[in-house]
Order: C-alpha cells, then structure tokens, then sequence
C-alpha cells in the first residue's frame, strides 16, 4: 500500500515544512489550501467553508487511503477581549477546530482498515494563554482536547493521535508582522531561552516523530516546540 500523507495548510510555512519531509520519507503528499502548493498533489479549498473542506477530501481520498494526517490550517484573529467579535470567533472554530474534526473524520475508515494511523494536531503556546487571542487560545487549547480524546477512542485501532504546540516560528506570516529588526521582534527572541526564533523545519522535526510508523506507543500527547519559552510561569 503507498503510504500517504495529508497536510492541511501545507502550502507555506509550517506546512510546507511537514510536506517536504514526508516527501523525503517517500510517502505520497497531499495538501488541502487555498493556495496553490508547489510540493506534494495540491488540491485548492476553502477550509473554513464545510462544503469545500468536504469536495476536496473527496478528491484527496480518490486515489487511495491516508494513513497520515497533519491539522495543520489555522489563523489568528488577534483582538482584544472587547473587541474580539462573535463573527471572529466562528471564524476560528470553524478553521482551527472544525476543519481538524471534518478531516479526520474522513480518514478514520481507511486508517482502521490498515490498522495503523498517525495523526498530529498543530495546536499553539497560545493554548497556556496568550494576549489578544481569545478567538486563537480557545480554539487551539480544544485541539488539546480533540487530541486526547481521540487517542483515548483510537488507540486499540492502531492510531496515535499527538499535538504540537509551537512557538515564535520565523515564517514568511510571522515575519512580515514581526520586522526582524523591529523592537517588538528583538524582545520576543530575547523572551526564548535558546536565544532564537524557531524555524518551521524545527516543527517538521517533532511532527515528523509523531508521524514515524516507531512511535506507536506515543499518543495523547502535546508537546511545545518553543525553545523553552513555555517552561516559565509566564508563558508570553
């Protein structure tokens, strides 16, 4: 059976990143954005509209089950608790959390059918508490625990079920909002312990153990690729 490997968002950034290095693993790549995605089988979609979500896993799952699954779509919607609207709010479920439910539940069939499944959840610090991300923080802290459900309910079928929760992570998004020789830029890589912002092939690292046929006995799990940013009280 060719393994394959779904990423949603995986045009840029982050899952980019994951994309490259399932190709590397030689596994067969599908992406789910609204952009076209240069690496992988890239297949356009909406993924916050449900209609859209649900023709492009029809067209991804054509060609074979997915095995592998990354929830990888996400966006901020940064405001403040008075100002953060209700809209907004639907908004983020709707990509953060819907999104990760309707693509999962798409996948379950063929992945019990072989026994084996992987499936990471990219959650954020923002999950432990972050200003201006009261839409962000509820939505990526339900990924947690979508995450530990799901492992407890899949499990005895041969799927792990992990979260990621990353840190700054230099992206083309994350820099064009954060000038690298801007004030606020230079406090936030002062605030990490390692001294640096992450990378996105840093999260591709811990997504890619997670995804490993070897790590079956790992599910349940969130872990915070941040540079120790998340072992203070204070997670900023």
């Amino acid at each position: 059976m060719v393994e394959r490997l779904l990423v949603t968002g995986g045009a840029s950034g982050i899952g980019r990143a994951i994309a490259l290095h399932g190709l590397e693993q030689g596994w067969e790549v599908v992406i789910l954005d609204r952009q076209h995605a240069s690496v992988g089988r890239s297949i356009i979609a909406d993924l916050s509209d449900v209609d859209s979500t649900a023709e492009a896993l029809e067209a991804a799952l054509s060609e074979g089950p997915i095995t592998r699954l990354v929830n990888n779509v996400g966006a901020v919607f940064p405001a403040p608790l008075r100002e953060q609207t209700l809209g907004q709010l639907d908004q983020s479920h709707a990509l953060n959390l819907r999104c990760a439910v309707q693509c999962t539940q798409s996948v379950l069939d063929g992945m019990t059918e072989a026994g084996f499944g992987r499936i990471v959840n990219m959650s954020s610090r923002a999950a432990l508490g972050k200003e201006l991300r009261t839409a962000y923080a509820a939505a990526k802290a339900g990924l947690i625990g979508l995450t530990r459900t799901w492992a407890l309910e899949l499990g005895a079928a041969g799927i792990t079920v992990n979260a990621i929760g990353p840190g700054p992570i230099a992206t083309e998004l994350f820099m064009n909002a954060n000038p690298e020789d801007s004030p606020q830029t230079k406090a936030i890589i002062s605030s990490v312990p390692v001294g640096r912002l992450g990378q996105p092939d840093d999260i591709a690292n811990a997504a890619g153990f997670f995804l490993d046929e070897r790590s079956g006995f790992v599910t349940g799990q969130t872990l915070y690729v941040c540079g120790g940013l998340t072992v203070g009280s204070n997670p900023m």
